[in-house]
């Protein structure tokens, strides 16, 4: 398939892989469980998150193994759009499997981030980054490249085993593992974020257009 043609409804599209985010809220953001009707705990919202794909494919285009990431800068609640997002692809990402990430994370392609064709105002495009995507105990370690220096680490529950919400409607996954983060910067586009000790999740991703 050649992505700088128009896509078909008929390009299958599907990614695997574990999704972990970190944002300016306070621990635990109520975004995720009123599914972006609830105004965030500052009133607006700055995130950025990183993808790991353990198991994906656009049409012809294997995105296996591919790490990926992304900003939003909300000015509100989630649901009122007016996005202003961005794209980060690892700099071993083929061409190809960088247009695919484009179509699928703008919702052009449809499915699972559909809705981000709707929700994002603002594009400020794609860079292609060193990123790296760790697991350090129950720790992830994010860093994209003089962007994103994050360790999000799940909260505990009363048997020290992880808090999770499970069934959820969230768009990014059912269930969600409640997390916080011991650091996370983000510094690019004017932007200076600093989430230390604030809201994190990360999630199991089973996304696609074919369900």
């Amino acid at each position: 398939m050649d992505l700088n043609e128009e896509l078909r409804v008929v390009d299958p599209w599907s990614i695997k892989g574990e999704l972990t985010l970190s944002c300016n809220c306070e621990v635990f953001c109520p975004c995720v469980l009123s599914l972006g009707q609830h105004a965030p705990t500052e009133g607006y919202c700055q995130t950025w998150a990183a993808v790991r794909i353990d198991e994906g494919r656009f049409g012809d285009v294997d995105l296996t193994g591919v790490k990926y990431g992304f900003m939003a800068d909300i000015p509100g609640r989630l649901g009122r759009g007016n996005w202003t997002v961005a794209l980060f692809v690892d700099d071993a990402a083929s061409a190809q499997q960088t247009k695919a990430l484009t179509w699928i994370m703008t919702g052009r392609a449809g499915g699972s981030t559909a809705l981000l064709k709707i929700l994002a105002g603002s594009f400020l495009g794609v860079r292609q980054v060193p990123i790296v995507y760790e697991q350090q105990g129950e720790t992830r370690i994010v860093k994209i490249e003089k962007i994103v220096d994050g360790a999000i680490t799940p909260v505990q529950g009363k048997d020290k085993g992880n808090v999770v919400i499970r069934n959820s409607s969230y768009w990014i996954a059912p269930d969600i593992t409640v997390a916080r983060a011991d650091r996370s910067r983000f510094r690019l586009f004017g932007r200076n974020w600093n989430f230390a000790g604030r809201s994190a999740e990360i999630c199991r991703l089973d996304w696609g257009n074919r369900k």
